[in-house]
């Protein structure tokens, strides 16, 4: 019987009425498919049954007693799936939609917890079909007195892909107009809504059918009136920086690639080349699970940036060298914490189960130790030295105490060690010396068999007891030939009979199944210890917490080290300054590198435009000012002499473009999309980088484009201008003088060198302005032919100049007028009056090749 929800809500008469939740959708054996228990579903729904609400207008949120009926709401959708969470929420107060780009959460879901507590939402919409940390977060949330929203569930179907895409190009967005068509309307929401997050898209649908069915602000409105959305807005968290997918691909902070295995080119990734695989040095799992979640959540939080700069600043200093390695090595057997404590809530663990946590809780008693030595005013070190508590070293104890491995790995089964139970001691001993007794037993049990059977043995099988086997004579071919007086036949195996005699049941009545209860025994320990590391699995998850966190600050530390970074200055204000910044990617595959610096203060110079020729490192140094920033705001050393890094809020690029097909949009329209990104969630503290931005159209349209959106950002107020740092070779862009006066900008260049016919990169700032693209010597340099950049220099300075530009054939232009000329003065030459005059030879061989063909004009 499948179980249905239902709540009480008001209508808009005033009403009571109840309205079933979605049933939750069966599995293929007709099992409902979740995750959750039933057990788990009725608590569930007892947490958040109608008597704990109140309710108001609309169906059941949460008011406090004397709020108004028509107070705004706001409508949170969530979706976790494999450790990732894609939310989106509709506030009713301005009828505004705001998502939130797919992330990683762990498996308490503190993300989605943090989200809550920030927007404290009426209605919690999710899917039916959950794992269980949903579950698990749902329970909680219902055990919290001060706030419970309501929960409103839909089934699976509701949460589909294209079910979401669907719904959003049917929503009403009265800011489109009516006659938009439904391509263009596509082309508009890739522009404010990120395609690349499925979960986020699969969230928004089932938020989308929620609000259609409630009629948020639409109640007495017409059944034809849509929920308008007035506004698509990205979310992030508080004092998280805005970074968005196309920004984390151009500047290579994540590369997966295929591993190089041929067993796993369908199913393996490594990473690649990138800022993530340069300071992944980490030496757990969890540790590189955490990096990674600070690369994808860089901050703004000044106490954590601070707090992760002083551990990397001590274990950087050469002196600490020792003790880095001490706890990386302590590290490496930190292991799964929670999957090992799931398989001991289930009673499914296994023997590498308990060695595995014996040595992951004898590791963190090392660190705790070694922590304990340093210095205590770092708030990490102090941090571990209290919250490793007593309980790791009572749980290692106890396993240490009580677990026999060498015994458990012979037998593949848990085994206690001698000394921990005086009744499985004594019963282990008896089954040690049960072997030499059992042979005088069989030695007298022989005596008295018949004599034509050479001999006999005593065997002890579980669950069956002791036995007298004896061996097959060539007489016993029936079933009735194996009967022996005195003895009751049991069954036969392998030419051998199996007996019960008087003295086996003897033996069976005085030793027992010593094998089975030694088991049972065994196992009822194991399940006392089970509880007791249960019981305090919450300084296991905090040494998992801990221990990840000390992991990547000491493999940043590791990373720092060896290539020479600083320690960033990170202030609240809006300064950026780099001195000699280094691309930290470029310089590990160039032998030489030359530093450049960066530098962007309140209210001059904020917006650079560098100009130069192509291959002069334009794009390598707008990459290189963006990851120095990134890195400073997940708390790294930086590729530089010395740097002072402002808070930043978003990292906004428009560089490269990235493949279209997919999302059925043109180059152009991406490069559109990206500028308008930067232009409309910008503000004064981002950092926007622009590459050649308006080169995918026509020429004029193009610079008119940069022109346009580079103005808008001169002629805001100093304290909206974002640090802008754009590289084009639109030099009409300055020559014609297209941006209006602004202290704000900041012209710069790459110096080059020619020698010769030859160009050379210097690859060093300087202030100014290139005069020249020199693509007639980069394209020496590619191999071009050299008849064809004579020309294309030709008609360069011919269109500079506005003069005429002649076409060129492949024949010369004085050779076919000299040819032109010589055959008119032979044609004049000629005396028509002259009877023996052959035009039509005269014509085919010299004037036209072709008039062989002609008709005899002689004849004519």
């Amino acid at each position: 019987m499948l179980l249905k929800w239902c709540k009480r809500t008001t209508n808009t008469d005033g009403v009571m009425s109840f309205v079933h939740w979605p049933e939750f959708e069966k599995g293929p054996n007709g099992v409902p498919s979740i995750a959750t228990t039933s057990q788990e579903l009725l608590e569930l729904n007892t947490m958040f049954s109608t008597e704990n609400l109140r309710h108001g207008g609309g169906g059941g949120e949460l008011f406090d007693d004397g709020e108004d009926e028509s107070a705004p709401e706001v409508l949170l959708s969530v979706l976790t799936q494999n450790g990732e969470v894609g939310l989106c929420f509709y506030d009713s107060k301005d009828s505004t939609l705001h998502f939130m780009t797919d992330a990683p959460d762990n498996h308490e879901l503190q993300l989605v917890a943090r989200v809550v507590q920030e927007l404290s939402p009426n209605v919690l919409v999710t899917s039916a079909k959950q794992e269980r940390s949903m579950t698990r977060f749902l329970q909680k949330l219902a055990s919290n007195p001060d706030y419970k929203p309501e929960v409103v569930t839909y089934p699976q179907v509701d949460f589909g892909l294209d079910v979401g895409k669907q719904r959003l190009l049917s929503a009403n967005l009265p800011f489109l107009p009516a006659s938009i068509t439904e391509k263009d309307k596509l082309s508009y929401l890739s522009s404010c809504i990120s395609f690349d997050s499925p979960l986020m898209l699969r969230s928004l649908g089932a938020l989308l059918k929620c609000l259609d069915r409630r009629r948020v602000g639409v109640e007495l409105e017409d059944s034809s009136v849509g929920v308008p959305i007035m506004q698509l807005l990205a979310y992030t968290l508080k004092g998280i920086v805005k970074i968005d997918s196309d920004t984390y691909s151009v500047l290579q902070i994540f590369k997966s690639e295929l591993h190089p295995s041929v067993y796993k080119l369908h199913s393996g990734e490594k990473e690649g080349l990138s800022l993530y695989g340069v300071l992944n040095r980490c030496r757990c799992k969890f540790g590189s699970k955490l990096l990674r979640r600070w690369f994808l959540r860089p901050t703004q939080d000044l106490n954590v940036l601070h707090r992760r700069q002083e551990v990397i600043r001590f274990f950087t200093s050469p002196q600490n060298s020792d003790c880095l390695r001490t706890l990386q090595s302590s590290l490496r057997n930190i292991k799964n914490i929670p999957t090992l404590l799931r398989r001991m809530s289930l009673s499914h663990t296994k023997v590498t189960d308990w060695q595995s946590l014996y040595k992951t809780v004898y590791s963190a008693v090392c660190i705790r130790d070694t922590v304990r030595h340093l210095p205590q005013c770092i708030k990490l070190f102090r941090d571990i030295s209290e919250g490793f508590s007593d309980d790791l070293q009572h749980i290692a104890s106890l396993i240490s105490r009580v677990v026999d491995f060498e015994s458990s790995a012979a037998e593949n089964r848990f085994t206690v060690k001698p000394n921990v139970d005086p009744q499985i001691d004594e019963k282990k001993r008896q089954m040690m010396g049960l072997s030499n007794f059992l042979t005088d037993v069989a030695r007298r049990e022989l005596e008295h068999l018949d004599p034509r059977i050479p001999s006999c043995c005593v065997i002890y099988i579980p669950l069956i007891g002791f036995l007298l086997s004896v061996p097959r004579l060539p007489s016993m071919i029936d079933k009735e030939d194996f009967q022996i007086e005195g003895l009751d036949f049991m069954f036969l195996s392998e030419d051998r009979l199996h007996f019960r005699s008087q003295r086996t049941k003897e033996l069976d009545d005085l030793l027992g199944d010593l094998h089975c209860d030694i088991r049972d025994m065994e196992t009822a320990i194991m399940t006392h210890l089970q509880n007791a590391v249960l019981e305090r699995s919450g300084s296991l998850y905090k040494v998992l917490e801990l221990s990840a966190e000390l992991d990547c600050l000491m493999a940043m530390s590791s990373a720092s080290q060896e290539y020479g970074y600083v320690s960033p200055k990170i202030a609240n204000h809006r300064k950026i300054s780099i001195t000699n910044g280094r691309h930290p990617l470029l310089e590990l595959c160039s032998p030489v590198f030359v530093a450049n610096s960066f530098d962007s203060n309140d209210f001059t110079g904020r917006v650079k435009i560098i100009t130069g020729p192509n291959s002069s490192g334009k794009s390598i140094y707008l990459k290189q000012v963006g990851l120095i920033v990134f890195m400073a705001l997940i708390g790294s050393n930086v590729p530089a002499k010395e740097a002072e890094i402002g808070l930043v809020d978003g990292i906004f690029t428009r560089m490269q473009s990235r493949e279209s097909v997919s999302i059925g949009l043109s180059t152009f329209m991406i490069d559109l999309n990206q500028m308008a990104h930067a232009l409309n969630s910008s503000s004064g503290n981002s950092l926007v980088l622009i590459d050649e931005f308006g080169k995918g159209t026509n020429t004029v349209d193009g610079l008119s484009l940069l022109a346009a959106s580079v103005s808008f950002w001169l002629k805001k107020a100093p304290v909206d201008v974002p640090h802008v740092l754009l590289a084009t070779n639109f030099h009409s862009l300055l020559q014609l003088g297209l941006l209006p006066f602004s202290d704000m900008l900041s012209l710069l260049t790459l110096e080059t060198a020619l020698d010769g016919d030859e160009l050379v990169f210097l690859y060093q700032l300087k202030e100014g302005m290139c005069r020249s693209s020199y693509a007639a010597n980069i394209a020496t340099l590619a191999g071009l032919p050299a008849h064809l950049i004579q020309r294309g220099t030709e008609v360069s300075e011919l269109y500079r100049t506005g003069r005429p530009i002649k076409r060129v054939e492949k024949a010369s232009c004085d050779e076919k007028s000299n040819r032109c000329r010589n055959i008119v003065e032979m044609f004049l030459k000629l005396d028509l009056d002259d009877t023996s005059l052959d035009v039509q030879r005269f014509l085919k061989e010299e004037l036209l090749p072709s008039a062989g063909e002609m008709p005899n004009y002689r004849e004519l």
